[in-house]
């Protein structure tokens, strides 16, 4: 009796075993129909954002142009926005958005390259451990942090050096861009170097190479892909800084390369038309998105050139 009752028992227990096993695996079949779709769906968003983005851009900034000629806009050296004669030419932004962004990589690039170098080549783990936290305070700060420290105190530290500097000109915040770029161009640099087989350098040094001659003759040639993309980026990212030149180098939209003198960005012109009286259907408001819409297409060809590097010239190791 004992023995038939056992038995019953086990037979429950593996029928609510077998019950069980099958809700789980009905559970884990939903999940796994469920989860890729929630993927899906997750990574439309971007897609979507990016191209409500666009469309918006291209809709309002064709609405531009059809009230000023696309030709006048890229050829023109005159920005009056107000006015009864309002022109609407773009080169003197565009002249302040390079410039600004020259001198920034002119700082930018060898100070990166030259600490990534240090970092990878060179630096004890244990002097590593105290200037890469260094770097990524910096890359930390804000940049209107950037923006201020230009204007309240490299603009006065440079017109004590250089007389006839204006209060607000393009050197001050291009030389700050350089500085906030530093720790961009230096960790991604740095990254591709460390990259690099130790076989490589020991095979050098084995032939009698000096640790100098590895640097320059190994090591950089066998990242010159990431370093190169490291450039690319740090120049994208200048030509789209916004608050260092918007409190530091003044609204005059000068068409000039003199860079003593106030200049402005393009996104500095679009804080200002963003944050004015300029009302929704007017050519003023429209300027803003073809001001934007030439932005746009600058970074991403910068973005196009970066990947394009990556590609042609990457190593595999």
């Amino acid at each position: 009796m004992e023995k038939t009752m056992a038995k019953d028992k086990e037979k429950v227990n593996v029928k609510e075993m077998i019950a069980k096993n099958k809700s789980s695996i009905n559970t884990a079949r939903i999940f796994e129909i469920l989860v890729p779709k929630i993927l899906l769906a997750i990574a439309f968003v971007s897609i979507l954002t990016t191209a409500g983005i666009l469309l918006t851009l291209i809709f309002e900034t064709l609405a531009f142009f059809r009230e000023v000629p696309i030709v006048e806009f890229f050829t023109g050296t005159d920005l009056k926005p107000l006015g009864e004669n309002a022109q609407f030419g773009v080169l003197p932004l565009l002249t302040g958005t390079v410039i600004s962004s020259v001198i920034a990589m002119t700082v930018a690039i060898p100070i990166g390259l030259m600490t990534a170098i240090y970092l990878s080549e060179y630096a004890s783990e244990k002097a590593r451990k105290v200037l890469k936290p260094i770097l990524e305070v910096l890359a930390g700060i804000p940049t209107i942090v950037y923006g201020f420290f230009a204007f309240t105190f490299v603009t006065p530290l440079l017109r004590s050096i250089i007389p006839g500097l204006e209060p607000t000109n393009i050197l001050s915040p291009g030389l700050v861009m350089g500085v906030m770029i530093i720790p961009m161009v230096a960790s991604l640099s740095e990254d591709a170097m460390s990259s690099v087989p130790n076989s490589m350098r020991e095979g050098a040094l084995a032939l009698g190479a000096t640790k100098l001659e590895v640097t320059w003759k190994v090591v950089i040639p066998a990242a010159i892909s990431g370093i190169i993309a490291s450039f690319v980026l740090g120049i994208s990212r200048a030509i789209g800084e916004t608050m260092i030149v918007t409190i530091a180098s003044g609204s005059s939209k000068n068409f000039t390369f003199d860079i003593t003198e106030s200049m402005q960005t393009m996104t500095a012109y679009i804080v200002e038309v963003a944050s004015g009286e300029a009302a929704a259907g007017t050519t003023l408001y429209y300027s803003l998105y073809a001001v934007a819409m030439t932005l746009f297409v600058f970074t991403m060809i910068m973005n196009i050139i970066a990947q394009y590097i990556s590609r042609r010239f990457r190593e595999e190791y």
